[in-house]
């Protein structure tokens, strides 16, 4: 390998070295300062893959994301013709409530599969699809390969992806950039570039 190769490779900011500050990627606002301010860089990974270990499907792993569901389904951009895709997800979206955080329901693509590895191939086909702002899907067994391909998709057409695992998922290496795990009314920082595990009481979500 060159020399000009190999300082090519050592700049990208997916490779860490020793003593080099740690790069974070862009990011999109949470629209939670208190969240902002555990999140690496100040925001969700804003065409990375994030994984979100949740204990228990519906407690709260949604309520992290309404602001920014809120404003990718916004038009206010000039953005138009944009899907918000919900792979597998547990439960059926309420659109009154999600109304209500300023989501648009009507720019939700809600897509029922049977196996993960159908999700996994939902996902990716929305992300090529370039009519995806934001990838959502929940998803009990992931393998390698799968999450790489979902990796790459995301950096490749500049869409966030987020996949709402189990905890046991995290026993297992992941390429994701950034994990989390939910439980207990608290959300842990797990896995992140540059950094040791820290925590977030959830309390915010509730105005105290």
């Amino acid at each position: 390998m060159s020399e000009d190769a190999l300082a090519r490779v050592l700049d990208d900011a997916r490779v860490w070295r020793a003593g080099r500050q740690a790069r974070h990627w862009p990011t999109l606002s949470s629209g939670h300062p208190e969240l902002d301010a555990l999140l690496p860089g100040g925001g969700w990974p804003a065409a990375r893959l994030t994984e979100i270990a949740v204990a228990r499907w519906g407690c709260g792993e949604l309520a992290l994301l309404l602001p920014l569901l809120a404003r990718l389904s916004s038009d206010r951009d000039g953005a138009t013709g944009h899907w918000l895709a919900w792979l597998a997800p547990p439960f059926l979206p309420y659109a009154p409530a999600l109304a209500a955080a300023g989501v648009e329901p009507a720019r939700l693509l809600v897509v029922r599969t049977r196996k993960d590895d159908e999700t996994l191939w939902a996902a990716e086909q929305a992300l090529q699809s370039g009519a995806c702002r934001l990838v959502l899907a929940w998803v009990r067994h992931a393998d390698g390969h799968s999450l790489r391909r979902l990796q790459l998709g995301a950096e490749a057409h500049q869409v966030p992806v987020v996949l709402f695992r189990p905890p046991a998922a995290l026993v297992t290496p992941s390429p994701a950039p950034l994990r989390l795990g939910l439980d207990g009314g608290c959300l842990q920082l797990l896995k992140h570039r540059g950094g040791g595990r820290r925590s977030l009481s959830l309390a915010f979500l509730h105005g105290r």
